[in-house]
């Protein structure tokens, strides 16, 4: 299922984790990842709504190594956002948990601007880990709070990372996508615009850059 950029209400969006650390560079990376660029790229375009940019970063000394390999440490490339985005980025969260919903400068932003917006859309990596826990946090406090808000995650916009015989991604993106609809996270296939404005002219400098990009690969 797809809805159009125009059927959303007062939207925000987010995009977790789209950063050197985890698509380029260091101990988690997938290139893979950089796959889901192009269509947050494109959506960012569409959308009339502010974009926040959720970075993973950590002191060496994070709880979080418990589990996962020292990545993404403060400071360093890997809590970079991805070049093919860093130019979208108009705000910026850091995290040092796998659950943006926890950040300091999330609960902020959530108890001064929250109300601003009905629809709170998720993209970005990994589909699994923090795109999954923020969306049902997030879903489980307005719930909790009887706010009449939807989270909604567009499947195009987000990636989960693939390691044989340990992480298979194609399993964990699709169980997480249906654990997300099964909470009442409203998951689509894409949010696109329709709208002959905001689509780029055949032979635009915009239109000649998706199209190179798509030809050559470039990201991925």
């Amino acid at each position: 299922m797809k809805i159009q950029v125009a059927d959303l209400k007062q939207p925000v969006l987010f995009v977790v984790d789209m950063i050197n650390g985890f698509a380029k560079q260091g101990a988690l990376a997938d290139p893979a990842i950089s796959d889901a660029a192009p269509n947050i790229r494109r959506l960012i375009q569409s959308l009339n709504a502010p974009a926040w940019f959720v970075a993973d970063e950590h002191d060496w000394n994070a709880r979080e190594f418990d589990a996962f390999p020292p990545h993404c440490l403060k400071k360093t490339e890997e809590s970079d956002i991805i070049d093919e985005l860093a130019d979208c980025v108009e705000h910026r969260i850091p995290k040092n948990s796998t659950n943006t919903f926890f950040a300091p400068d999330f609960q902020v932003f959530l108890q001064e601007q929250g109300s601003q917006y009905h629809d709170w859309v998720i993209t970005g990596c990994c589909t699994d880990i923090c795109v999954l826990q923020f969306a049902l946090a997030l879903k489980a406090f307005f719930n909790q709070t009887e706010q009449d808000r939807r989270v909604i995650v567009p499947a195009d916009c987000t990636a989960t990372y693939h390691m044989d015989e340990i992480h298979d991604g194609p399993f964990w993106q699709k169980t997480a996508l249906d654990l997300m609809e099964a909470a009442g996270v409203l998951v689509v296939d894409a949010i696109v615009d329709t709208d002959p404005e905001k689509i780029p002219a055949a032979g635009s400098q915009e239109s000649k850059k998706n199209s190179e990009t798509e030809d050559t690969g470039e990201g991925n």
